[in-house]
């Protein structure tokens, strides 16, 4: 992953230890019609099991989906995901891109990614925080107690 593939960032330390990583994708329109995109892929190892990523749609308004970065690399592989996220991976070209359908209320957009620079971005995120062991760092001892606490109140 460098800048010598096309529509590809990689910003691996970005402000705040944040992993980012800055793809061109498509959206699907129909059959023979799609809208090039950027989408903004960010990582942060305080919040292990999300990516956040931004679809960034030149003079329009930026989206912001925060997808479990298991359902991600599951996605690059077989189809993962229910319900509002899903993503698999394309059968034109094994290995070269996959699918991720966005849905919210009654609308929904389906994107065209590419798959390998993306694979070791997530790779990348792995290495900071293996899988298995996202929770590792929880106090669940203080996250039990302000459950149960409930929000405070400022009397």
């Amino acid at each position: 992953m460098s800048g010598d593939q096309p529509g590809v960032q990689d910003r691996r330390t970005a402000p705040h230890g944040r992993q980012r990583l800055s793809l061109g994708i498509e959206r699907v329109l129909d059959v023979s019609a799609r809208q090039a995109i950027r989408a903004e892929f960010r990582y942060d190892p305080a919040l292990p099991l999300v990516v956040s990523v931004e679809l960034l749609v030149e003079g329009g308004p930026r989206v912001l989906w925060r997808i479990g970065r298991d359902l991600l690399q599951q996605g690059l592989y077989t189809m993962s995901g229910l319900g509002d996220v899903q993503m698999w991976p394309s059968s034109l070209e094994e290995g070269v891109t996959a699918r991720l359908r966005l849905a919210s209320g009654d609308m929904a957009a389906l994107f065209e990614l590419p798959i390998p620079p993306l694979a070791v971005w997530l790779g990348h995120t792995y290495s900071l925080v293996p899988a298995g062991q996202e929770l590792a760092g929880v106090d669940w001892d203080v996250t039990t107690a302000d459950l149960l606490d409930g929000p405070a109140s400022s009397d």
